[in-house]
This record gives structure tokens, sequence and C-alpha cells, in this order.
């Protein structure tokens, strides 16, 4: 039974696609997973991910220290300059910009994990890599959209701070709780937590492009190079800073994936919470989990593949 949830969640594009493609065919499919169900399945996400954690994987950060520093400082920077480099360059609308701009400034996505697995990658560093930046978003999601979005329209970033706090900290620190206090309960749910949390992802995605889909249909071709162009420029630039630094490919391929792919469900949530008076604004975010997906799932082919 194991093996097979594990089987399942690995289709986690296939899954993020599906929904994506029902949701414009017929949108009261996912339009009936609004509001606080988002914000609700994020969290259950989060505290999925806290459950795989124990205090083991902090010390993990001394062990290779310069490596994940690398990875860290490539995900609050190249991500966050591409997503307004982007915006800019295709003269995007201001909420659809607001979007690319907050979504690029989220932490690594949970999805990096297995992709790092698929492309015969550094597992443990990549798991090391999207705790430090979720932990970091906190501070670092609403400081650089703030700084980076600002221009477009007023960003409250006291409030995308407690939002941040409220639906990734609290329920990853209460999941690294309970792997410690209550082991035999996280023994019991672990296993159907990987395709708990892509199932999750998947409604908030549909939801999203549900809600949505007249305006995906009118700017669908803009807002798809955007994000490919994000993402794309994302992996390529995550493992050409770590040649740069003279790491190995393993970890070239564990920075690049950790770079490449966001934590989708995290913007659209923010979006939809914090620029609430601007729908569109959580479209971006959308797109992301499908592409950045997608991207990611063929490039750990490509590499593992090639061995």
């Amino acid at each position: 039974m194991r093996r097979l949830l594990l089987d399942a969640a690995n289709w986690f594009p296939a899954w993020v696609l599906g929904a994506a493609l029902l949701a414009l065919w017929h949108p009261p499919l996912f339009a009936w997973f609004s509001g606080p169900w988002i914000v609700w399945g994020l969290a259950v996400v989060m505290l999925g991910m806290g459950l795989t954690l124990s205090v083991e994987d902090f010390a993990a950060v001394v062990r290779m220290p310069r490596a994940v520093a690398l990875g860290f400082a490539a995900q609050y920077t190249i991500m966050p300059l591409l997503g307004w480099s982007v915006a800019k360059l295709l003269s995007l609308p201001p909420a659809f910009a607001v979007g690319l701009i907050l979504v690029a400034c989220c932490p690594g996505g949970t999805a990096s994990n297995v992709v790092t697995y698929l492309a015969r990658a550094n597992v443990a560093l990549s798991v090391v890599m999207t705790m430090c930046s979720t932990l970091a978003a906190v501070i670092m999601t609403p400081l650089l959209t703030q700084w980076l979005a600002g221009a477009y329209v007023p960003v409250d970033a006291a409030g995308i701070f407690l939002t941040t706090a409220q639906v990734v900290l609290a329920p990853v620190l209460i999941g690294l709780l309970l792997h410690h206090k209550a082991p035999r309960f996280t023994e019991f749910v672990l296993p159907a937590g990987p395709l708990l949390s892509v199932m999750v992802i998947s409604l908030i995605v549909g939801a999203i492009i549900a809600q949505n889909a007249a305006a995906i249909f009118t700017y669908g071709a803009v807002l798809l190079l955007a994000v490919f162009m994000l993402h794309g420029g994302g992996f390529v630039l995550g493992y050409a800073a770590a040649k740069v630094f003279r790491y190995d490919d393993s970890v070239a391929r564990t920075v690049s994936i950790e770079v490449g792919m966001q934590n989708s469900a995290l913007g659209a949530v923010l979006a939809k919470t914090r620029f609430a008076a601007e729908p569109l604004t959580a479209v971006p975010s959308a797109l992301s989990s499908v592409c950045h997906s997608l991207i990611g799932s063929l490039l750990a082919g490509w590499w593992r593949w090639r061995g």
C-alpha cells in the first residue's frame, strides 16, 4: 500500500495538469474550493511537510553550510529578480505582474524533493534547502514582494507576514512537534502524506483556474510565456550558479530544482487573502504550479536517462 501511495504521488505533474484542464473545461468542478478551503488546504500541506522533519534535519545545515547557503541565496535573488524582470519585459497588466512577482518571492516547493529524487540528485540537500527557504519565507516573502511589487499596487507586508506565519510556519512547527512527540501517529499518517499534498495542491490550482477561466482564455498566451520564462530561467540560472562555485553535478541539479520550483500554493493563498481586490493576482500562481511541475519532471527524466 505504501508503495502504491508513493507511486501515485510521483505523478504530481499529471494530477496538477489534469486539474487545470478540467477546471478550464468545466469550472464548477473546482470553483467550490475557495475562500478558507484554500487557506486550510495549504496548512494541511505544510503540516505534512513538518511531519517529515526532525531535529536531525536542522543539524544537516551544519554539515553542508556552503551548499545550503548557495541554494538559499539563489532562491531569494534569482527568482524575485526574474519575476520582476519578466513582468517588465512583457509589460504585464498590474494584477498579473504582482502575481508573478509574488510567486517568484515564495520559497521552494515541497514537490522539489520528489523531483530531486527522480533526477538522482542530492535528496538530503533538497529537503534541507526547502526547509530553510520555507522557514525564512515569513520574513523574505513579504519584504521582497513589497520591494519589487510595490510600484504596481500597495503591498501589505505585515499582512503577508501574518498569513505566511499562519499557513506555513505554524503548521510546519506543529508537524515537527508531532514527529517527536507522537511517533506512532506520525508513522501511521506519513505514507498518505505525499498523495494528500498532491491532491490538495491540485484542488487549489483547479479552484483558482476555475474562478478565473475567462481571464485565462483572454490572456493565456502571455501568462504562459511569463510563467515559463520565470521557471525556465530559474532552472537554468540555479544550475549555472552551482557550477560557478564548482559544485558537482548532483549538487548543481539539486540547486537548479530548488530554485526553479516554487511553493505556488503559498503564492495563491497570499494572492487570494492579501490581494483580494485584484482576484487575477492569483492566476500566475496557479499556472506556475503546472509549469514548474512539468518542466521539473521533464528535466528530471532527462537527467535520469543521462545517468
